[in-house]
């Protein structure tokens, strides 16, 4: 198999950047199919070392300012850390479910917000992998992500997948009352799949969604507006009625979100 641009055969970057992963000396083992796999270590090194190359200063800097966040970040842009895990998953295309993990671990542990979305595209790309045996880790990295922009995707993503192929309803019914508002809103989020498809656990969104239709917070009052308008694609009578009937607990972020592709819809309130 040969390297992709950027990346040599024995899965390193060949960007000769400073990487905060260290790499390991071997690894090597094979599939039954006759594919290389490559250790997590040296894969996740590679792209590290690829996401430095590529960042930019001055756009590292307005994403932390922008996202009020405290992570590092390298500032490369999204399509650049898709282009590179997608790269890395075609030069490495026989990952299993442990190297997919073991990649995701020290991706995520660098504390990088880019390094933490690769972590995520490769959660993506293995998706079908997932079992609730990887809930754990996918909630741990929920808790300490602290930005929309990291924990939508893992929620409406991977968590969704699990639950859609391998139901974890007590886990999500658990979220669903968490301190941390963050795992609250995760805990509709991981329906918005299903919600788009028109299929799923509907009616458990929306009891969890009426649970928390008294909430104060931004992120949750407009996650469950989110889903709604979504779902006002397939079912708009439903959304329409939904939001009257509960127009009078509804706050009027999730009522107007809800409510953006309903026509002729009255005004909050």
């Amino acid at each position: 198999m040969g390297a992709s641009p950027g990346w040599g055969s024995d899965g390193r970057s060949t960007h000769h950047t400073k990487c905060r992963i260290a790499a390991s000396g071997g690894g090597r083992r094979e599939t039954r199919d006759g594919h290389l796999l490559i250790s997590s270590d040296r894969i996740a090194a590679a792209v590290d070392g690829e996401l430095q190359r590529l960042g930019n200063a001055e756009r590292a800097e307005k994403e932390r300012a922008y996202l009020k966040s405290t992570q590092r970040f390298y500032g490369t842009t999204l399509p650049q850390i898709h282009a590179v895990t997608k790269a890395a998953w075609r030069e490495h295309g026989g990952f299993d479910h442990d190297t997919v993990i073991g990649v995701v671990r020290l991706l995520w542990a660098t504390g990088v917000f880019d390094c933490r979305m690769a972590a995520e595209d490769f959660l993506d790309l293995g998706s079908s992998m997932l079992t609730p045996g990887d809930v754990p880790l996918i909630e741990r990295m929920l808790r300490e992500a602290g930005t929309w922009a990291l924990i939508d995707g893992l929620a409406a993503g991977p968590v969704g997948e699990i639950d859609r192929r391998r139901g974890i309803g007590d886990t999500i019914e658990r979220w669903a009352t968490d301190d941390d508002f963050w795992i609250r809103r995760s805990a509709l989020l991981a329906h918005l799949g299903s919600v788009r498809r028109s299929e799923g656990d509907l009616g458990r969104f929306l009891r969890l969604a009426d649970g928390m239709l008294d909430e104060k917070e931004f992120f949750i009052r407009k996650a469950i507006g989110w889903a709604l308008r979504d779902y006002s694609w397939f079912n708009p009578e439903f959304v329409r009625r939904f939001l009257l009937d509960h127009r009078h607990e509804v706050a009027g972020l999730t009522y107007r979100e809800g409510a953006k592709r309903i026509p002729d819809m009255p005004p909050y309130k």
